[in-house]
């Protein structure tokens, strides 16, 4: 059996402390194969902001893999946001267009669905070109065909039921039923500060959604997923903070696997 912590939203400057803290201790106690940050790690994209996340992916459990969300670009630097929006991103945490993990079973792929300006007024919102779709169906053909295949992104491709807020994701219609139809077994996202797997229609593909470990817990509370797999199934478990210790919240299981 496979087991990924699943981590998003920390928002480092609207942090929920105790709960990071928590959440730390308890990958520290009991390490899973892999640790996912599916972004949001700053506030406003500021120095220090980076700077705390940077010590704080430090403690985490090796190997991990983090990927950028929309408040990682600079929210005050506007020159930097407008020409170089990842600069401080990657100057301190690692790359943001594309991050790969290939071990145990799992051929992990991050790619950055953030975007420093769009044309449209609501620049939180996510994108996914045809070309980003094209380099990661590219790196997952090469990886054992009996391998479990994970996207991580930071904008849930398809937008959850009954979700907080939305993602409105540019392309990521398209970019799910080509992932689904290529036998990606998980897209994994934050963004909507709530916990949650939704099947894909085409394929046996699941998208799963991981809460925050911010303040911003938009009636939903701070939580993080533990997800396991096995060769025919894939189990998800979100653990909530109840402002003491982290508890079962909520659970799912998934065939795994094509149809």
């Amino acid at each position: 059996m496979i087991r990924i912590a699943h981590l998003s939203d920390i928002h480092f400057g609207d942090e929920n402390a105790a709960a990071v803290e928590a959440a730390t201790a308890w990958l520290a106690a009991d390490p899973p194969d892999l640790t996912i940050v599916s972004g949001d790690l700053t506030r406003f994209g500021e120095k220090n902001e980076f700077a705390t996340a940077a010590a704080w992916l430090r403690r985490l459990p090796e190997p991990r893999l983090v990927t950028p969300g929309n408040h990682d670009a600079p929210y005050l630097a506007w020159v930097q946001r407008l020409f170089r929006p990842f600069a401080r991103y990657e100057a301190v945490i690692g790359p943001a267009e594309a991050v790969q993990w290939l071990g145990q079973g799992l051929a992990v792929y991050g790619l950055n669905t953030a975007r420093g300006v769009q044309p449209r007024a609501n620049w939180s919102k996510g994108q996914i070109s045809a070309r980003q779709v094209d380099a990661a169906l590219a790196w997952f053909a090469k990886a054992p065909t009996d391998w479990a295949r994970i996207l991580v992104v930071h904008h849930p491709l398809v937008e959850m039921i009954g979700a907080p807020m939305t993602g409105r994701v540019w392309g990521g219609a398209a970019a799910a039923a080509r992932l689904a139809q290529a036998g990606i077994a998980m897209v994994l996202s934050g963004h909507v500060h709530a916990p949650f797997l939704l099947p894909f229609p085409q394929g046996r593909m699941a998208a799963v959604g991981a809460g925050t470990l911010s303040v911003r817990e938009r009636g939903v509370p701070a939580s993080f997923n533990l997800i396991e797999i096995d060769e025919a199934e894939i189990r998800v478990s979100a653990l909530a903070w109840t402002g003491t210790r982290f508890e079962p919240f909520r659970a799912w299981g998934h065939t795994r696997g094509r149809t």
